[in-house]
């Protein structure tokens, strides 16, 4: 954890956040890349396409062999610097109840309720914030949970002993794109793009083939030629099956994309700001698109507020340091009018995965926090 000493407990989590600082640190943690690394992690953040052969097409347009494309993501990986490849599915698409939940937890012993949180396989990200409220988790429950998301957050709450806890559902989904801009700047990242309609959040029809493929190809994507050889095989498709059925899939919005995952600090972006905006009921369906459109700003959405709470707006802003995060937001601030913020940095990563859908993990669970 960049710029804190703190004692740690046999998890590795920190456990003293009484001096809590934000967690970035100017190239601190980045590992030095090559041009040609940050043309191919631009490149399988945004372009990874549903081939036969994807990293073929990915390292035609990088300039290079599939050969050398493959090596240096091996690289990238073995460096920490790529999470993983993977396919990303929609929670809200497949009928997932889920929300982003801020809890206040005892400043002084973090480590013990975030593990506990952390336990749940719907918990995907977990942060410690600079804020009164200061862990921020998602939450997601399968569509037939015995517990619920006001379950899960009642057990969560008796068992981390948290004083209070700030449900946040999405209202209004204006952006969820996480791609760092390896190649651009400060300004490049404080530019604003063409604003898009908002995103709906409801289920889609989907049935047994659409699970059975999102068993068969969540998680790790090979870096092999033909990534999607073996899947296909284990579902008795053709490879050229199994990507029509992805497309399939993507068109009806149950797959986002199929993505390289960075961990941003070691790609070079060591700070993430969530910049939270109090704008006008009547002002949300205009600013929310506006905000989203820039280029540095990943997630945008709207949440409900609180009478302690009256942030409706959320932003999240990654940059290369937390001055790139607040240029990025002062620019929002500047072209937009909404100067009413709070932004919140993360001190601590307890957790951040992708969810895996369809397991057994989700009833276990309960059935061992909940007896149901």
């Amino acid at each position: 954890m960049a710029d804190v000493t703190p004692t740690e407990s046999p998890d590795g989590i920190s456990d003293d956040t009484s001096k809590l600082k934000i967690r970035e640190r100017k190239d601190g943690a980045a590992v030095p890349l090559s041009e040609l690394d940050r043309r191919i992690l631009d490149l399988m953040q945004g372009q990874f396409p549903l081939d036969t052969h994807p990293y073929a097409r990915v390292a035609e347009k990088a300039g290079c062999s599939e050969a050398e494309l493959l090596a240096t993501i091996e690289r990238l990986l073995k460096d920490r610097i790529i999470r993983q490849v993977t396919p990303i599915y929609d929670t809200r698409a497949l009928g997932y109840g889920s929300m982003l939940v801020a809890a206040k937890v005892d400043p002084e012993h973090t480590w013990r309720p975030a593990k506990i949180i952390n336990s749940h396989p719907g918990v995907s990200h977990n942060y410690l914030r600079n804020h009164e409220f200061n862990m921020w988790f998602t939450l997601a429950v399968e569509e037939d949970s015995k517990l619920g998301l006001q379950g899960t957050l009642d057990v969560l709450q008796e068992l981390t002993g948290a004083e209070s806890i700030r449900q946040l559902p999405t209202l209004k989904l204006f952006k969820i794109r996480m791609d760092l801009e390896m190649s651009g700047d400060t300004d490049s990242l404080s530019k604003q793009g063409v604003a898009e309609d908002p995103v709906e959040l409801d289920k889609v029809p989907y049935d047994d083939l659409d699970r059975a493929v999102i068993r068969e190809t969540q998680g790790d994507l090979p870096v092999v030629s033909e990534p999607y050889a073996q899947a296909a095989a284990r579902l008795g498709m053709t490879q050229t099956q199994l990507l029509d059925h992805l497309a399939g899939m993507q068109e009806r919005g149950i797959l986002r994309r199929v993505a390289a995952i960075l961990y941003h600090r070691r790609a070079g972006f060591s700070a993430n700001g969530m910049g939270v905006w109090k704008v006008p009921d009547d002002k949300i369906m205009e600013i929310g698109p506006a905000m989203a459109a820039f280029r540095g700003i990943s997630h945008c959405y709207q949440r409900p507020t609180y009478e302690d709470w009256p942030y409706s707006v959320f932003t999240m802003a990654h940059g290369r340091s937390k001055e790139e995060c607040d240029a990025v937001l002062d620019t929002i601030a500047e072209k937009t009018g909404i100067t009413e913020r709070a932004t919140l940095y993360s001190s601590t990563e307890f957790k951040k995965i992708r969810l895996l859908y369809f397991t057994d993990d989700f009833r276990t669970w309960e059935r061992e926090h909940a007896g149901v």
